[in-house]
């Protein structure tokens, strides 16, 4: 019957019915997403202890950066003050050098005008090189020793003893003359006109004997062990070395090699 349909159909209708599941409540996208992304351009939130730590180093490198340039600076002034008194050093030697050639260009005026050097007088003051005075000492010991080398064989009769004794004296008295050729080129006397006059000449060749002739005595008593002969060749040696020696001065005295003119200014 109608009746009984109906209530049939109600009934399954019922059993059928949608029940409606419990869902998630609604939240809207822009609050879909984690707090980190709320901070403008980054992917997550910094906690407070390393921005702490950042900022302590980005001060501690500019506080690194200021010292290295400050040190820098410091190194380029004292550069700088360095160069200065160099600077200063150098301008005065320039100022003391313009002044020498002042005098030298006046003073070759003067010569090329037929006037005189320094106050008028007739000497020219020098000074002899270290090498000059060396040169001297040895060429005169090469011939003084070939000298004693004959008169030694002449009264020993020994080639053995007469080397000997030239040998033993060689470089001393070598030395010795080269300190007696610069104590004398401490003193003018006896300076003319650019050379040694023969006054001068002469007191060398006499102060020199005094010397060498003990020393040539010594040696020789001592390696011949005979004062005869000692005597002899010392003897000949204070007659002979001492003329030849003043012939040695005189020729010397007319090589201008080794001298040093001591200009005098009278300006």
């Amino acid at each position: 019957s109608i009746p009984s349909l109906i209530t049939l159909t109600c009934s399954v209708s019922s059993s059928f019915s949608f029940q409606p599941t419990p869902s998630s409540p609604y939240r809207p996208a822009s609050l879909s997403r984690t707090p980190e992304t709320f901070l403008p351009n980054s992917s997550s939130i910094v906690p407070k202890n390393s921005r702490s730590q950042s900022l302590l180093r980005i001060a501690t490198t500019a506080n690194g950066e200021k010292s290295a340039n400050e040190a820098l600076i410091r190194q380029i002034d004292q550069k700088i003050q360095n160069y200065e008194k160099k600077q200063q050093k150098y301008l005065s030697k320039l100022e003391s050098a313009k002044a020498e050639l002042e005098k030298f260009q006046q003073t070759k005026q003067r010569y090329l005008e037929g006037l005189k050097l320094g106050d008028g007088s007739d000497s020219a003051d020098f000074s002899e090189t270290t090498a000059r005075s060396l040169v001297k000492s040895m060429m005169w010991r090469v011939i003084a020793g070939s000298v004693t080398f004959i008169t030694s064989l002449r009264f020993s009769g020994n080639i053995s003893t007469a080397l000997s004794i030239v040998g033993s004296d060689f470089f001393s008295k070598a030395a010795t003359m080269f300190i007696g050729e610069r104590l004398m080129n401490k003193s003018q006397a006896g300076r003319k006109s650019g050379a040694d006059d023969v006054g001068r000449s002469l007191a060398k060749a006499l102060l020199w004997r005094l010397f060498a002739i003990c020393n040539t005595l010594t040696m020789s008593l001592l390696i011949a062990k005979d004062l005869s002969i000692a005597s002899k060749i010392a003897g000949s040696d204070a007659v002979f070395k001492t003329g030849l020696m003043f012939v040695y001065e005189r020729v010397w005295a007319k090589i201008e090699w080794g001298k040093e003119y001591l200009i005098e200014f009278s300006i």
